[in-house]
């Protein structure tokens, strides 16, 4: 099955950025839905980006459009997250997640995901 390791999260102050990157293995990136997910204990899990398979067009949670940029390298087979302009509110445990090859579910509904990585912690300080 498809494995998936988040890497690049960490501690920074608001205003900052990081770069969130997804190692995929077992199947390739560009034949799925990808997307990034992300929770805080006692929450939801909560949307934030999606990038179709068959378009790479990529979809956003209002909250963070024009602040992250999702995007896939399919020679690298990673996914990655570029989050800029920081804010508290950003804070959460950040994980990604693929659906089932040449398959779109609804794209921000964490259920229609089959694969999910263990999540890299983001830290936003006021």
């Amino acid at each position: 099955q498809v494995q998936l390791v988040e890497s690049g999260g960490g501690l920074v102050q608001a205003g900052g950025s990081l770069k969130l990157s997804c190692a995929a293995s077992g199947g390739a990136v560009s034949s799925r839905t990808m997307a990034w997910f992300r929770q805080n204990p006692g929450k939801e899990r909560e949307f934030v980006a999606a990038i179709l398979f068959e378009t790479g067009s990529p979809l956003y949670r209002d909250s963070v459009e024009g602040r992250f940029t999702i995007s896939r390298d399919n020679a690298k087979n990673t996914l990655t997250l570029q989050l800029k302009g920081l804010i508290p509110e950003d804070t959460a445990v950040y994980y990604c997640a693929a659906q089932p090859i040449f398959h779109m579910g609804t794209y921000y509904d964490p259920a229609t995901y089959d694969f999910w990585g263990q999540g890299t912690q983001v830290t936003v300080s006021s």
